[in-house]
């Protein structure tokens, strides 16, 4: 049954949000034509989303649109609701919004977050900027059908709603999730309905998201598609398809370059985390032991309702980052002694989790040590290599040893763009 309903004013924004859910592990599926949007072929999708080809036509009739929709879809199993706007603002964005207001009843607010950071759509002081422009000022405000006059989205929504609109700064957001849903509880309890919140990166997104779930308010997800895909991550469930191949992610590499890369990946995939604690590790045999137990019993326990898990060095995060000189002086090792410990350590992690559940098909890992630690701790031949996924990121299959058919990439731990590790571990998610 589908637990999360999208509803966009052009197929090609159903499609964008669709990726996006789909990329969280959620099946998704897209209603081209409206009128059909309760066919039976819909129940085994996780995500809906619906087209309505709204947003050049007269507000009154977009409105009925989107209202046709909600009264044809069985909702009693969703948990999430989006109304995917356009990423400039362009459309009936007040009447639809109110479609769904009028539809779902008072209990439900609009959090709307017209952001899309990747894109270069921010919301500052109310203000919507493309790639540093304010809105109005751009090319995209000329558009014949849909012209745009005002960069400010607040008084955008205020001429095309008959709720009270509500706006939240960066201020507020910045102070984080539990101060935000105090002022989000507020604002709500004065009587407004819908909420604007200002947003610049991934993860102001990912802060409102959460401030909702702490306010324990129902809400109607208003945005071109990020902030939809941050809330399904929350409401809809971790829905990977099980017994359909899972990737396990080995990342021992404390760079700057490998901490976006690690930001990135668990901002924008549904990942099942466990973080190694490196004290532990470095502590004394039967520390390490009980370290390398925890990690990969959760992951093991945890892992049915993902299809992708990982392991990470807590290293990633410069506050939690150990020194190696208590260690190298207590044990008489040398740096490089103990870095290996570490590298071994996490290839038993990885080696116990990948013969205990067979669904696990796909190995990622950054860095060249805890790639031969793998490789050694597998007891592989050699590598059959298949493809260059990125430049320094390799993919192959595993000859020989415990494993061999296993699909694998490695990638340098400094290498690559702020994406790349998402695009290496989707890329092996297509191989497997």
């Amino acid at each position: 049954m589908a637990k999360s309903l999208v509803i966009a004013d052009d197929v090609t924004g159903a499609n964008a949000t669709g990726v996006l859910l789909k990329k969280s592990g959620l099946e998704t599926y897209t209603v081209l034509n409206a009128a059909h949007a309760n066919d039976t072929e819909i129940e085994g999708c996780d995500c809906v989303t619906v087209a309505t080809e709204s947003r050049s036509i007269p507000a009154g009739e977009a409105y009925e649109r989107v209202k046709r929709v909600l009264d044809a879809i069985d909702r009693k199993h969703i948990t999430l609701y989006s109304k995917r706007i356009d990423s400039t603002l362009r459309g009936n964005l007040g009447s639809e919004t109110d479609a769904f207001l009028d539809t779902l009843g008072p209990e439900y607010i609009a959090a709307c977050v017209p952001c899309f950071p990747t894109s270069g759509r921010i919301l500052v002081g109310g203000y919507m900027l493309v790639n540093g422009v304010l809105l109005h000022r751009t090319s995209i405000a000329n558009d014949p059908k849909n012209p745009i006059n005002t960069s400010n989205a607040v008084d955008l929504y205020r001429k095309q709603t008959k709720y009270r609109v509500g706006w939240i700064n960066l201020d507020d957001i910045e102070r984080g999730a539990e101060h935000l849903a105090a002022v989000i509880t507020k604002m709500v309890a004065g009587g407004v309905r819908i909420v604007i919140f200002d947003s610049v990166i991934q993860e102001h997104i990912d802060t409102i998201a959460d401030s909702l779930i702490i306010a324990k308010l129902k809400y109607v997800a208003v945005d071109p598609g990020v902030f939809t895909a941050a809330s399904a991550k929350r409401l809809v469930g971790k829905s990977a398809k099980r017994g359909g191949g899972k990737v396990l992610c080995a990342i021992g590499s404390v760079n700057d370059v490998a901490r976006a890369q690690v930001s990135h990946l668990l901002s924008q995939l549904n990942v099942l985390n466990v973080y190694v604690e490196i004290s532990e590790i470095l502590e004394s045999p039967e520390r390490r032991e009980a370290e390398i137990k925890r990690v990969s019993d959760e992951i093991l326990k945890g892992c049915d309702d993902y299809g992708i898990c990982s392991l990470i060095g807590c290293g990633i995060d410069p506050a939690r980052q150990i020194p190696f000189e208590p260690y190298m002086e207590k044990h008489k090792k040398t740096a490089q002694e103990l870095s290996e410990l570490i590298n071994t350590a996490m290839a038993e992690m990885v080696f116990r989790v990948i013969s205990r559940n067979k669904d696990f098909r796909g190995v990622y890992s950054t860095g060249g040590d805890i790639t031969a630690a793998i490789n050694r701790r597998v007891e592989i031949a050699g590598l059959r290599l298949l493809d260059e996924v990125l430049p320094l990121a390799c993919y192959g299959e595993m000859v020989g040893g415990r494993f061999p058919g296993l699909k694998f990439i490695s990638k340098g731990g400094s290498q690559g763009k702020a994406d790349a590790m998402t695009v290496c571990v989707q890329y092996l998610q297509s191989r497997i």
